[in-house]
Formats: structure tokens, C-alpha cells, sequence
């Protein structure tokens, strides 16, 4: 899994460099969103965009990762393609995270 990570701020912002989170990569995806967010920024953004599928596993894999953040951090996502929208809103998982519609809107809205 290809994840590329930055600090802007008081945000860490977490890029997928796949095209697809699904089942073949939901292990690993979960394992480097915990190797990069071991002690991190309380607010996490991971920036979507390249990705073009999810499927279950791949949502799992999200919200584990929401989960290991622990309490008082959180977990926002941006630039979901229309596709991965669909599965967030169908699956009501868009009551669960903040979405934003490109990163440069993820990041100009204040953490909480």
C-alpha cells in the first residue's frame, strides 16, 4: 500500500497512492495507517483522491484505522471520488467521518 505522509499545522495529512482499497490490500492498508500515525497530530486527514474503488473490507480498513487513532484524535476524509462517495453515504459511513470534498477544504477548516 502506498501511503505518503505530511504535517501541515496541527493536522497531519495521510495521501493513499492507490487506486483501490479493497480486500488484497486491507491488512496492509490498516498496518501503514498505524505506522503513520503512531503518535501523531490529533487531527488526521487522509486524502482519497487517487482512490477510484472501495468495497467493504477497504471501509473496515478505515474505520480500524479511525480506531486506532485512540480518543481525543480524529480521523477526516477528502477528495472522495464520486464512486467512493456513493459507498460512504449508502453505507451511512458518512455520519461516522467528516468528508470533504478536495483536501484544500479539509485543511482550511479549523480542527475542532
Amino acid at each position: 500500500m502506498s501511503l505518503s505522509s505530511r504535517v501541515a499545522g496541527t493536522t497531519q495529512v495521510i495521501t493513499v497512492g492507490a487506486d483501490r482499497i479493497d480486500a488484497a490490500m486491507a491488512i496492509q492498508f490498516k498496518e501503514d495507517m498505524r505506522a503513520e500515525t503512531e503518535g501523531g497530530p490529533e487531527r488526521v486527514i487522509l486524502d482519497l483522491s487517487a482512490v477510484e474503488f472501495i468495497d467493504s473490507s477497504g471501509l473496515g480498513a478505515i474505520v480500524a484505522a479511525m480506531k486506532q487513532l485512540g480518543g481525543g484524535r480524529r480521523l477526516d476524509l477528502a477528495g472522495l471520488t464520486p464512486v467512493v462517495e456513493k459507498v460512504f453515504r449508502l453505507t451511512r459511513m458518512d455520519t461516522v467521518f467528516t468528508l470533504y470534498p478536495t483536501l484544500d477544504d479539509a485543511l482550511s477548516e479549523r480542527a475542532e
